[in-house]
């Protein structure tokens, strides 16, 4: 597919997980892929396999992404799609034990970024007149109580809002902003929300995904690679006239069934 042949794309967090699945989604479709992320072995690593560009970028400092959108308008000759995907799980617990610079640091990466992202790359996009894709990574815990700890569900509401608003105010540009929601996906989030590595991160990462595939009425746990693939679509011109949504991609858990509460689908009457 060449879908996106031309479009240069910067994607956060794309050093693992969701974001690397979509770089290498991205270059499969023709575009040409700027990987951002503060782990810089692993990063560059994914740009080269994909053959994109690399830029260390720490996306709670706003310089950083200043100057990583003005890398790939520099580097490449433009900026056509800007996915702001770098999240991490942060404070967790009760909120009568909530850490105010803890909260401080789980809202910078999860929602301040977002918005400065939006900001760097609205400028850029306007500045070239042609409008562009703008892509973040919200959460089904912005949708549903209890599928995340409280800030990062508040972080993630807080994208759905940011999302529609700016879309409506750079629609006149040409500029199209949406979000995607995922529900339980297997990625190395969950290993290092509890501080995992090598190891007990695989043992815990495996044992998710067996949970997760018994938690929605499709039976088995999400995958980067679906993830990446409605980005693909979102950063495309098949998405033309999709502009302040939220797409959920969870298997139906946020659907009819409620999580803990599926049909035994041997119990089912049989299909007429």
């Amino acid at each position: 597919m060449t879908r996106l042949s031309g479009k240069v794309a910067v994607i956060t967090g794309a050093a693992s997980g969701i974001g690397a699945s979509a770089a290498q989604r991205f270059a499969a479709e023709g575009a040409t892929v700027v990987v951002a992320d503060v782990d810089e072995t692993s990063g560059k690593q994914v740009a080269a396999e994909i053959g994109g560009t690399f830029i260390r970028c720490d996306v709670t400092v706003e310089s950083d992404i200043e100057a990583l959108v003005a890398a790939a308008v520099d580097g490449h000759g433009g900026l056509d799609v800007f996915y702001g995907n770098a999240g991490v799980t942060g404070i967790q617990g009760p909120i009568t034990g909530l850490d105010a610079s803890a909260f401080d640091r789980t809202v910078a990466v999860n929602l301040r970024s977002i918005a400065l992202g939006m900001k760097h790359a609205c400028r850029a996009m306007q500045t070239q007149g042609k409008g562009g894709s703008i892509i973040s990574t919200t959460s089904v815990a912005a949708l549903q109580g209890g599928l995340g700890p409280h800030v990062y569900s508040a972080c993630k509401a807080a994208i759905v809002g940011l999302t529609r608003s700016v879309a409506v105010e750079q629609a006149p540009f040409g500029i199209r902003v949406n979000a995607i929601a995922p529900g339980g996906t297997v990625t190395n989030l969950f290993a290092s929300g509890e501080g995992l590595e090598g190891e007990a991160a695989a043992h815990l990462t495996a044992a998710i995904a067996e949970k997760l595939a018994h938690g929605q009425p499709i039976r088995r746990a999400g995958m980067p690679a679906d993830i990446a693939a409605a980005a693909a679509y979102l950063a495309s011109d098949d998405a033309a006239f999709v502009t302040a949504q939220v797409i959920v991609v969870d298997g139906g858990l946020t659907g009819a069934f409620s999580a803990g509460n599926l049909p035994d689908p041997n119990e089912q009457p049989a299909a007429e």
